[in-house]
């Protein structure tokens, strides 16, 4: 039987974490990333929080911020397999996802794996190959499998897609298709570090023997799949649940929007304010989870009218106003 198949029949017999011990794990994970990358500590807890809730995550920002070791470190600590993809105008679908090989001796096509068979893949610069090699990637993130020449194959579990992208340059780029970015968990950026930060991180260098850092696995790929079933035992209050709901409404009625946040971008807010408390040993969600979560999860999903696109309206006042339009659930808001 294949790995993968094994994956598919033991899913239902991983139980989840105490939310004490998810915490301790969460803590642990954090705690190694900030060795080796220089982030804001509220950056990272987004990116673990796209993890557990099994999401993906599009960073949008300048070069040489540390986006790649940043992906690269988080696997590290999280235990499980990388591979990063570089986009390129003259990639195909097939160097994606792998395709079928003739072996001579045995007088057959044999599948060999592309590069996407791995826990956390990195798409990086992914708008500079054309639309048709993005769509690979669309089953994959959304069925955790690919198909190649009429056959399925499952990817590994868990799996986790961060895909960057040079705000900057737009020459010999292609937009991402509304449906791409549908599909990614959450939207944000690493930004420049602080003037303190930026001296660390020259120290860090300066006592490292090695180019790219390095840190300590304090997971494995079980444990990671145990915090991520860990969030399915996260209660939502039904009024959270409306307040979601109600922000995502008030945003498919703006005129400055063509389209608003979508159905799967409700359910993939409803999975993200699950996970978050797990990061914090919370086993309920509070409408300030939703708050903090509704820039990074909703924003890159509204569509703007071409008015608004000349007009260079940014999305994030949008989910803003919607925010400050809708009544918070409970007397503190919380």
């Amino acid at each position: 039987m294949k790995q993968s198949q094994l994956d598919s029949a033991s899913i239902q017999t991983i139980d989840p974490l105490p939310f004490k011990e998810a915490e301790r794990i969460a803590s642990e994970v954090l705690a190694q990333i900030s060795t080796a990358v220089i982030a804001d500590n509220d950056f990272l807890e987004l990116l673990l929080t796209s993890v557990i809730s099994r999401g993906h995550v599009h960073l949008e920002d300048v070069p040489g911020t540390g986006k790649t070791v940043t992906a690269q470190v988080l696997a590290q600590a999280l235990g499980v397999t990388f591979n990063r993809i570089q986009f390129t105008p003259d990639l195909l679908p097939a160097d994606i996802t792998g395709s079928h090989i003739y072996d001579e001796v045995e007088k057959n096509f044999d599948f060999q794996e592309g590069p996407v068979f791995a826990n956390v893949v990195l798409a990086d610069e992914i708008n500079r190959a054309p639309p048709k090699t993005q769509a690979a990637l669309l089953e994959a993130m959304g069925e955790g499998q690919v198909s190649v020449d009429g056959e399925s194959y499952e990817l590994p579990k868990p799996f986790f897609v961060i895909a960057t992208q040079n705000p900057i340059e737009q020459q010999g780029t292609f937009e991402l298709p509304e449906a791409q970015r549908d599909r990614f968990a959450i939207k944000s950026k690493m930004g420049y570090p602080e003037r303190s930060g930026e001296r660390e991180l020259l120290d860090r260098r300066e006592n490292r023997r090695t180019q790219i850092p390095s840190v300590t696995a304090v997971s494995d790929p079980e444990t990671l799949r145990r915090l991520q079933i860990t969030a399915e035992q996260v209660s939502v209050d039904g009024s959270v649940k409306d307040y979601i709901i109600d922000i995502a409404r008030h945003t498919r009625q703006d005129d400055r929007v063509e389209n608003g946040v979508s159905p799967r971008g409700v359910q993939k807010m409803f999975e993200v304010v699950r996970a978050a408390p797990v990061i914090e040993g919370r086993d309920y969600v509070t409408p300030h989870d939703v708050k903090r979560l509704a820039r990074p999860v909703f924003a890159h999903r509204l569509v703007l009218t071409t008015e608004s696109g000349v007009r260079d309206v940014d999305p994030n006042t949008i989910i803003d106003e919607a925010l400050d339009s809708i009544a918070v659930p409970g007397a503190d808001g919380e």
